[in-house]
């Protein structure tokens, strides 16, 4: 299953946003619902949460910019 970057500016979905934050190692087991990672994107902020239980493989750098919408992650 996919983690994707939160769409959080509705009008220009190609905008970039910064993964700010990751609370979970590569390769860490989560549970649904736990807290993933802080997303930016033109200073505000959203919380990424794991939409179902499992090990957890980072697609995307602390730090890295992202377009929204894009994977950032997959739980298997």
């Amino acid at each position: 299953m996919e983690v994707t970057f939160p769409e959080l500016s509705r009008e220009n979905p190609d905008t970039e946003g910064v993964l700010a934050t990751w609370y979970v190692g590569d390769g860490e087991q989560v549970a649904a619902g736990q807290l993933l990672a802080d997303a930016q994107v033109d200073k505000v902020d959203a919380e990424v949460t794991a939409p179902a239980a499992g090990t957890v493989h980072l697609l995307v750098a602390e730090g890295e910019a992202v377009v929204q919408g894009r994977p950032i992650a997959r739980i298997d």
